[in-house]
This record gives structure tokens, C-alpha cells and sequence, in this order.
């Protein structure tokens, strides 16, 4: 008998596209270094380690492309994908064959995969003790079911705008936590628009 893999579709959806509040007291250098980051940002590939509120983790590899394009590819065995092709954002999954869609065209996805979006006035940077990290908190207190994301950046001269996004943490409505972190990043390297096809999950006859 096969283990039914069981997994939060909206957690992973509400770590890409939970929507900011506008916080008027957010410091501004930080804020104007994380809109030139995510300006500066075109493409970005990395490895991504996934952890849900029971401690299970899945790996993958993470493939973005702006506008619109974002891929987790999960590691061989897991068969679910998330991926969006610039238009809407899809939750597949293979084992049941289900697929879910999100809108993206005015998503605050945008923060993320919309180059034109001005960070500053979508986003809440919260304090640290440490002055290496930045951290980034997304919630919109009207639209609750999208959950609260906190993005989480490192001071580092080589990445862009001098930040390097280390992954997220993010909260669901029923307060279910999926925390991703990103290693092996790579920035504005050659990414094709086919890295963002899939294919269409087929349903299951019982």
C-alpha cells in the first residue's frame, strides 16, 4: 500500500503569494535595499529545503523568472510541483491528479516576481538583534485566509543590492508553519521560459 503524501497547498501558495501590508514606519534604507534586491533580481535558481509544522522536510530545486515565472521542483519521489507561468499559479498533484489554481495578475506575488513592484509600500522590515539579517514581514489584517509570510535576507556584498534571500516562513489561517530555506543561490543566470511547463496531472480510476 502506498503512503498518501499529504500535502498544504495554500501554505505553499501563501509563502509565494501572501499579500504586505503597508507599514509607515518600516526603516528606509533597509526597505530601498530590498526593492533594489528584487529589482536587481531578473532570474534566480537554488535549492530549496522545505519544513511543515510535523518536522517532515522535502528538498528541491527552486527556478525564478520575472516576470510571473516561479518552479519547485520537488525531489525525485514527491509528486506534487508548484509552479506559475505568469499568468496563474498551479498546485499539482500527480498521485491524486488534482490541480489548483491561484491568479497571479494582481497578486502581491508581485513582491517577489513583479520587477515594477515597489517593495516599500508593500512591506513591514522587522527588528533584529542581529545586523546581518533583514527581515521582511508580509500580512494583510483584511484578508486573514491568506495567512502572514516573513522573508528573510542576509547582508552579503556579492548578491544584489548587497542582500541575499536566505528563504521564508510563513503561516497559514490555521496557523500551520512551513519555514523554506534556500541554499546554493544563483542570480540573473540564463533561465528558458519551457522551465515553467507541466504537465496536466491525470485523475486516478479506482
Amino acid at each position: 500500500m502506498k503512503r498518501r503524501l499529504t500535502i498544504r497547498p495554500l501554505a505553499l501558495a501563501v509563502a509565494l503569494a501572501a499579500p504586505v501590508a503597508l507599514h509607515a514606519q518600516a526603516p528606509q534604507n533597509d526597505l530601498a535595499s530590498v526593492q533594489r534586491h528584487l529589482s536587481a533580481t531578473q532570474t534566480m535558481t537554488a535549492d530549496f529545503s522545505q519544513t511543515d509544522r510535523n518536522g517532515r522536510v522535502l528538498t528541491g530545486q527552486l527556478t525564478l523568472k520575472k516576470p510571473g515565472k516561479i518552479r519547485f521542483q520537488y525531489q525525485k519521489g514527491v509528486p506534487i510541483l508548484l509552479v506559475s507561468d505568469g499568468k496563474s499559479l498551479y498546485f499539482l498533484d500527480y498521485q491524486v491528479g488534482q490541480k489548483q489554481r491561484w491568479p497571479i495578475g494582481n497578486s502581491p506575488l508581485g513582491i517577489l516576481l513583479n520587477p515594477e513592484r515597489d517593495a516599500s509600500k508593500y512591506a513591514r522590515v522587522v527588528p533584529s538583534n542581529d545586523p546581518r539579517i533583514v527581515s521582511v514581514e508580509a500580512y494583510d489584517p483584511k484578508r486573514p485566509e491568506y495567512g502572514r509570510i516573513t522573508m528573510v535576507f542576509a547582508r552579503q556584498p556579492s548578491a544584489p543590492a548587497g542582500l541575499m534571500l536566505q528563504g521564508w516562513v510563513a503561516l497559514d489561517a490555521q496557523a500551520n508553519r512551513t519555514t523554506v530555506r534556500l541554499t546554493n543561490q544563483r542570480f540573473n543566470v540564463p533561465v528558458a521560459d519551457n522551465a515553467f511547463r507541466f504537465n496536466e496531472p491525470r485523475r486516478t480510476r479506482r
